[in-house]
């Protein structure tokens, strides 16, 4: 079934982001038999998918290759072979974006949590204390994934204090330059409607740690109690998580959302690109510096250290950002040799530097 075969009625999937680049896509699967649709639900190692016919639940053995980057996962279109038995997906079409972050395992591999998403909305709740910190992970991993990220600030009705919310909302948006920072309370239904618009056009996946409120978001964005919340601890305003897979979900205004447990890892995956946009602002200062190479240490010239001399720049951000480069280039130089010699190289290099400036000093105690 193609577009131009219904030229005046919506295709069946249009209501979980098929279109017409994804039909262009397909043609080839399309001639060869094979039946289209989106993986709503991955487990076990089959999958349950929408299609024109509508639900089915499909083996995914047939795409499980060695790298965990590329086993099927929600949010994927798949190719179903609609006469095996069981059914089984023969292939997924080339992701346009995916959110991947790094496993808690000593293997070094990614994992892939969504594909085929449009905004990444990171749920932080106001029941605690803003992390900044993991704030500015998410944001990476979002940035990375080719997404757009949106921040939306849970439990909002906990802070009655306008004032107080409005400094909150400004901690957050200096700490993520360039994206949308959302109040929101599923409670009064506040914000509810800014992010309904938000997430009418095309997919996206709802991230969070556990109690971050994720569940009961996405109930206030469905109009319905679909996924299950379990109540939260008066004490410390956190809760149990009740999502164990990522489900995908058909909006009623429109979009479509994929609900993920709750994270309690946030490991970058190959995330240098990420890691620049969210700090941006250090980037832009960093081409300043006198020289190219600059650390930002304790080199002369160097406008990075000059914006936190002035107070422009927070101390915090510049420790984040160099936290953040350092985790991430251990975790590519596991998996490239290359870069591997490159940072034992520089190591040598900066050893020897040492011990030169070490010598130089006891020769002028001398």
């Amino acid at each position: 079934m193609s577009f131009s075969s219904l030229p005046s009625s919506p295709h069946p999937l249009s209501g979980y982001g098929w279109d017409e680049s994804w039909d262009a896509a397909f043609a080839p699967y399309a001639e060869q038999g094979l039946l289209p649709g989106r993986v709503v639900r991955v487990d076990r190692g089959q999958c349950d998918v929408v299609t024109a016919d509508g639900l089915i639940r499909a083996d995914t053995s047939y795409v499980t290759p060695h790298d965990p980057l590329r086993v099927i996962c929600t949010g994927d279109w798949a190719a179903v072979d609609p006469d095996g038995d069981p059914l089984f997906v023969r292939t997924y079409l080339p992701r346009r974006t995916a959110f991947v972050r790094s496993t808690s395992s000593n293997r070094s591999e990614g994992q892939i949590l969504a594909a085929n998403v449009d905004h990444a909305i990171i749920a932080v709740s106001l029941a605690v204390e803003l992390d900044l910190g993991r704030i500015e992970r998410f944001l990476a991993l979002a940035w990375e994934s080719g997404a757009q990220p949106v921040v939306v600030l849970t439990k909002a009705d906990l802070v009655p204090d306008a004032t107080g919310l409005s400094y909150l909302v400004q901690d957050v948006e200096t700490t993520a330059p360039g994206v949308q920072v959302l109040p929101v309370s599923s409670a009064t239904g506040a914000g509810i409607d800014v992010l309904a618009a938000v997430v009418s056009g095309g997919t996206s996946v709802l991230l969070g740690v556990s109690g971050a409120g994720k569940s009961t978001l996405a109930n206030a964005l469905l109009g319905e109690d679909v996924m299950d919340v379990q109540a939260i601890r008066d004490v410390d305003g956190k809760g149990r998580h009740t999502t164990t897979t990522r489900n995908l979900l058909a909006l009623p205004g429109g979009g479509v959302l994929i609900d993920t447990p709750g994270l309690r890892g946030v490991g970058l995956w190959d995330a240098e690109a990420g890691v620049g946009q969210v700090f941006s602002e250090i980037e832009e200062l960093a081409e300043k510096c006198r020289f190219q190479d600059c650390a930002h240490e304790s080199e002369p010239g160097c406008a990075v250290l000059g914006a936190i001399e002035d107070g422009s720049l927070p101390e915090r951000r510049l420790e984040s950002y160099r936290k953040l480069l350092r985790e991430n280039q251990r975790i590519v130089a596991k998996t490239d040799a290359r870069l591997r010699a490159e940072i034992r190289r520089d190591w040598k290099r900066k050893g020897a530097q040492g011990r030169a400036a070490m010598q130089a000093k006891r020769g002028q105690v001398r």
